[in-house]
């Protein structure tokens, strides 16, 4: 099994100790200031009867149609985030009980039951689109995942692992995580490598 340690620097100039352009370091300063705003871990929403509902996954065959309901019920331009994502992606199929909607958007969103708005915006660079849906690619997906997994069930993100892994030629070598989260993702990919096995 092999594993990329953290999120590196790979220039031999930073290596030598030379200074990036300083557009390239505002562009870093950007992003972890837009990732200290999002990704933050927050409490699952609770059952309110005075708001309105999404449309149940139950009542859908496949996610990608339900998806396509719940987008269009929150009237807004949303990026599905974690297991929504993940259905997006084809790494996970859910669960027909779904409730939780994971996303990134603006925070009229959570008007609705069941959504949770990790941030208000995120990189292009890190959303993907397929069938008309907006998400997180899947190194965000498994980022977010290690972010939120305090109250987040990770069977989606470990199957999801699974999935890459086998179809990656047996490695996670393209996938990085922050340091902080690598002990963590080597415990997450160890699980996803007999998650089938078991």
């Amino acid at each position: 099994m092999s594993f990329q340690r953290g999120m590196v620097f790979r220039s031999a100039q930073c290596r030598i100790g030379k200074q990036p352009p300083e557009y390239v370091s505002a562009l870093l300063e950007d992003r972890i200031r837009e990732d200290l705003i999002n990704r933050r871990s927050r409490v699952l929403p609770k059952y309110d009867p005075k708001k309105p509902d999404l449309p149940k996954r139950s009542d859908f065959v496949g996610a990608v149609p339900w998806l396509k309901a719940v987008r269009d019920c929150l009237g807004e331009n949303v990026v599905f985030a974690l297991d929504e994502a993940l259905m997006c992606q084809g790494s996970f199929t859910g669960h027909s009980d779904e409730y939780i909607i994971w996303l990134y958007g603006n925070d009229s969103a959570a008007r609705f039951n069941g959504v949770v708005v990790l941030g208000n915006g995120i990189s292009s660079y890190n959303v993907q689109e397929k069938d008309g849906l907006f998400y997180t690619s899947f190194m965000r997906t498994v980022s977010d995942a290690l972010a939120n997994e305090s109250i987040l069930d990770m069977q989606g993100i470990t199957e999801a692992l699974s999935k890459y892994y086998y179809a990656n030629g047996e490695s996670f070598s393209e996938l990085f995580v922050a340091p902080e989260y690598q002990e963590r993702f080597e415990q997450l990919a160890n699980d996803a490598i007999y998650y089938y096995d078991e």
